[in-house]
């Protein structure tokens, strides 16, 4: 996979890309109010892809980013949780304590892909507002 597009930073995200994650963010309600937390990332990664699938959204889950580096290229270096429409990269935790080392690993995803907007979803929270973030490239 290569940088999927290449985006000016200080451009506001389009509203294409708003409504898009605005779509995964009510499905990831819809999950979380299903089944609560306490499971697996996996089990929430399923379902997510389940309730977008339903939507008629287009995703791909588990996609490889590959790292360059000098001339080097790592074809299976990273793995994206969810790329959503080609647009939107979402990054799922199931954990007890969100950590900034998560904020920092979605920020490194966008900038290799050149993808502006991603959501850090932590399920493993009483409510599922508690476990949102928005990150912008």
């Amino acid at each position: 996979m290569t940088p999927l597009a290449k985006s000016n930073r200080f451009d506001p995200i389009t509203a294409d890309v708003e409504a898009l994650a605005a779509s995964v963010v009510d499905a990831a309600f819809q999950v979380h109010k299903a089944l609560g937390p306490g499971l697996l990332e996996s089990v929430y990664e399923t379902c997510l892809c389940h309730e977008l699938k339903q939507r008629g959204i287009p995703f791909k889950s588990q996609v490889a980013l590959p790292i360059s580096y000098n001339g080097l290229t790592l074809d299976n270096g990273l793995r994206l949780d969810m790329l959503v429409d080609d647009k939107l990269v979402v990054e799922l935790k199931a954990v007890e304590k969100m950590q900034p080392l998560y904020d920092a690993q979605l920020l490194t995803y966008l900038k290799l892909s050149g993808l502006r907007l991603g959501l850090l979803i932590n399920f493993n929270t009483v409510l599922i507002k508690d476990g949102l973030k928005r990150i912008v490239r």
